[in-house]
């Protein structure tokens, strides 16, 4: 695994605790259940449910140790102190994009919280990484992989 820190909101964070709850209790009792069923069943050797219940119960603990992981790595971030003149994890930032009239309104979170439909944004991305440290008017370019932008800052929250 890595050392580097995983930055979440105190819901990420309260949302991941209680996924991992979720799956250490009942996700794990529902996939014995299944192993379980499909052992009855008979030749377990060319057995497809047993198989497949196998399959569910790596993905299930794969997933309890991702959280785990992440959990032990998590940094807050203090959304009450993002506020000010310069963009960090937790800012919410409002851009205007070079040739375009509208602006867009991005939330810098950490790439396990990162939802680009709703608006959140990793601070790995390229928009994100590039607009770390950025000022108020203070101008960016970043290259996408859908291309080259320039952005301007207009707005830090």
């Amino acid at each position: 695994m890595t050392d580097k820190p995983a930055y979440l909101t105190r819901d990420g964070r309260a949302n991941l605790e209680v996924e991992l709850q979720e799956l250490t209790t009942s996700g794990r009792k529902l996939v014995a259940e299944r192993i379980g069923a499909a052992k009855e069943l008979g030749d377990i050797s060319e057995s497809g449910e047993y198989e497949d219940a196998k399959n569910s119960q790596a993905h299930l603990e794969a997933r309890i140790r991702e959280i785990k992981s992440i959990l032990s790595r998590a940094q807050i971030i203090d959304e009450e102190g993002t506020h000010g003149n310069e963009v960090r994890v937790g800012s919410r930032v409002t851009v205007r994009i070079d040739g375009e009239t509208g602006e867009e309104t991005y939330t810098i979170v950490g790439s396990t919280e990162a939802n680009p439909r709703n608006g959140k944004i990793s601070n790995e991305s390229p928009i994100g990484s590039a607009l770390l440290g950025k000022r108020l008017r203070q101008k960016v370019q970043v290259q996408t992989p859908s291309g080259q932008l320039k952005l301007t800052v207009v707005k830090i929250q």
